[in-house]
């Protein structure tokens, strides 16, 4: 299961084999292989992850990436992991809420929408900001417990040509997510918060056809794998589509 508290391990034991990333990698319409630099960081909570590759340059869409989920789901490690296999700047969601966030947090009272609005608000600027830098991606965490928190976050189209927008909704069950946040040390968000977040959520719908699920239930190297073979595939399938409306 994914964790929050340890490093992840790409050789953990899976029922089936887990897909070759480098093989996956390699399905991008481009040329060569660029190690990934080490992070660098910015100001609130933005990462970037050196040069951008060219075997990662998506010239005719830009994309941003939003990994959601409960606590505990493990939104930071999947994020992460897709930020540094794209060469694309990752944005930590909870660096970014004010400390009266934090506290009401800490003390496990639940945060409201009027508490959240700002936080969705800054976090889509943010997004915005790392695109017209010429970046052609973004990832960025957050929990987007309700489709009108996702909302907030969809509104970002309007205000560059040809960017797309996609979620990562990554789903377990409440007892899952309880033992993983049980096992954190040193985070402020407690395991009482875990049920009040399942209280309000809102899983995305058919009807939210730019939300992929991925069931997290499972080994961390498997649903990252995953996540960046769909990842890919969406991409290179909306460029294509781009490509050929012209």
């Amino acid at each position: 299961m994914l964790s929050y508290d340890s490093p992840v391990s790409m050789n953990g034991q899976a029922n089936k084999p887990a897909p070759n990333l480098n093989t996956t990698c390699q399905s991008m319409p481009t040329a060569p292989k660029v190690a990934v630099l080490p992070q660098q960081p910015l100001s609130n909570g933005v990462h970037t992850n050196g040069a951008i590759s060219n075997a990662v340059r998506m010239p005719a869409e830009r994309h941003i990436w939003l990994v959601t989920g409960p606590a505990g789901c493990g939104k930071s490690t999947v994020a992460q992991f897709l930020a540094n296999a794209l060469h694309w700047p990752y944005i930590e969601g909870d660096e970014f809420h004010p400390q009266a966030n934090v506290d009401k947090m800490s003390a496990g009272i639940p945060l409201t929408d009027a508490d959240r609005w700002d936080w969705l608000t800054a976090l889509r600027e943010a997004s915005i900001q790392q695109l017209d830098k010429g970046h052609d991606g973004v990832v960025l965490t957050c929990s987007a417990l309700k489709r009108k928190y996702r909302d907030v976050i969809r509104v970002a189209p309007y205000f560059i040509p040809n960017l797309r927008l996609h979620f990562i909704y990554l789903d377990a069950s409440e007892e899952v997510l309880l033992q993983r946040v049980l096992a954190r040390k040193n985070h402020y968000m407690g395991a009482n918060m875990v049920h009040s977040q399942f209280e309000v959520l809102e899983r995305p719908t058919t009807a939210e056809t730019d939300v992929l699920s991925i069931d997290v239930s499972r080994p961390a190297d498997v649903v990252m794998a995953e996540a960046l073979d769909r990842v890919l595939t969406t991409v290179s399938n909306n460029n294509s589509n781009a490509s050929s409306s012209k």
